[in-house]
């Protein structure tokens, strides 16, 4: 049980800060990173594909830690591992500042993507302790400030890369996480709150970490397979299969799993969401790191113009979120949002090395679209379709949905553009993009689910 000392009357608002500073920080360095690939690529003599690790050494880390921090911060609460969280993140922000090759920065990604686990599962587990705290409805204005807070800086991350290059080169975009952290740190320190031992036997409140510790091999296992897959990586996939048996049958046979199978095997909405969030972001990360990289090498910008190519998906998603978050319903948004990015990557083979500057910034103000109404159909999907005593895992594994897809899209990108970041390669990237959108939309147009978050009253049906 979580301790407050806000009235009862309403949601507390000092936690909004932490709340969103936590969330934030590994949208930030998911993107701010977009623009940096090709100076980083520059000074350590590294090809694409050896920079593309940058990008999943975050998301490996990341992946795996999402659920466990979750599963943590649902037992034992979201301050101590909010804290934890902020403090490795600035670690992190040190070691990649002063690295002095290529193997120093992807290891200060690795424990940036740990120290940026806590923050958006703390953030979920306070609105829910929230809600049943006050006994009121889910309070969907603070959902959409988290949504809009994490797709904005996920957005202008690209242009905030470009002037922190401008201004003292690629090390200041890792340099940015030190203040970053020292907030987080200030913040989770004075607003959150302490949390008092809950009543229950102690297995219930146990860790499984036999289940981590396989759900951890058989991630990494598939993703190491990803990140180059061929026919002599063979014993990978071995790997994965075997840890992914032992995980489902240790986690069945368990009294405290550390991810619930049966739980989340008769929830099929949820499950769904997680396979939605697994193909947008393989669209959404696609277009991020790729065409940022084409624009680059390809189209000849810099990585200044390339940010500023970027400002018209940030605005656009923008607008469509706050729009959108005024509705509770998510069908709709996802639809929508499906669609657009099939539009917008049916309009990427339109691009070459010759398009002007105003045809950039018309394909990026259509993926604003889905950029802003995905994340937050999304996220308010998993907030009514989880079990209220597992928000912070259930959101994590929201996550973990989304780096994979990020991990296959830096993947895939580092395969289309193993010789460089040409237009050729763009639109074999555009084409597999494609496939992945229209997927997508299969899966939405699909899920009949959907229709009753929303529908029946303002929550959803779910508990607030």
């Amino acid at each position: 049980m979580i301790r407050r000392t806000a009235s009862p009357a309403g949601f507390d608002r000092k936690l909004l800060a932490p709340m969103i500073v936590g969330s934030i920080l590994n949208p930030v360095n998911s993107s701010i990173v977009a623009v940096a690939l090709v100076p980083i690529g520059v000074a350590f003599g590294a090809p694409p594909s050896e920079t593309a690790w940058l990008i999943a050494a975050l998301y490996l880390a990341t992946a795996i830690g999402q659920p466990v921090a979750g599963r943590l911060i649902d037992l034992h609460g979201p301050r101590r591992l909010y804290l934890v969280g902020a403090f490795l993140t600035g670690l992190a922000g040190v070691i990649g500042t002063l690295a002095p090759n290529l193997g120093v920065l992807v290891v200060a990604r690795v424990v940036l993507g740990f120290g940026t686990c806590a923050g958006y599962p703390a953030a979920m587990h306070l609105i829910r302790g929230e809600a049943e705290r006050t006994g009121k409805d889910s309070p969907a204005g603070v959902l959409t400030a988290i949504a809009i807070a994490t797709q904005t800086i996920a957005v202008i991350g690209p242009s905030l890369g470009g002037a922190l290059i401008g201004l003292g080169g690629w090390r200041a975009t890792l340099a940015l996480n030190i203040p970053l952290a020292a907030l987080g740190l200030v913040l989770g320190a004075l607003r959150l709150p302490k949390s008092a031992a809950r009543p229950g036997d102690r297995a219930e409140r146990g860790l499984d970490l036999p289940g981590m510790a396989l759900f951890a091999v058989n991630l990494v296992s598939l993703l190491l397979f990803l990140m180059n897959p061929g026919v002599d990586r063979w014993y990978l996939l071995v790997a994965a299969v075997v840890a992914g048996a032992a995980f489902a049958v240790r986690e069945l046979r368990t009294s405290a799993p550390f991810i619930d199978l049966r739980l989340l095997g008769g929830n099929v909405p949820l499950v769904l969401t997680y396979v939605r969030a697994l193909l947008a972001y393989v669209v959404a990360y696609s277009f991020l790191y790729g065409c940022t990289q084409w624009m680059e090498e390809g189209r000849g910008l810099s990585a200044a113009q390339a940010g500023i190519a970027q400002l018209p998906l940030f605005g656009i998603g923008i607008l469509a979120s706050i729009l959108a978050g005024r509705r509770k319903e998510v069908r709709t948004k996802l639809m929508i949002g499906a669609a657009g990015q099939v539009v917008a990557c049916a309009l990427l083979l339109a691009l070459g090395s010759g398009s002007p500057f105003w045809l950039l910034l018309i394909v990026a103000g259509v993926f604003g679209v889905p950029q802003g109404l995905n994340n937050l159909a999304l996220q308010n999907s998993v907030y009514h379709q989880a079990d209220p005593d597992r928000i912070g895992s259930s959101s994590g594994l929201l996550r973990t949905s989304g780096y994979l897809g990020a991990i296959i899209a830096s993947a895939v990108g580092g395969a289309f553009f193993s010789h460089g970041a040409d237009t050729a390669g763009l639109h074999h990237l555009s084409w597999f993009m494609l496939g992945t959108a229209i997927a997508f939309l299969a899966v939405t147009l699909a899920d009949r689910s959907l229709g009753r978050i929303g529908a029946a009253r303002e929550t959803g049906g779910a508990p607030a």
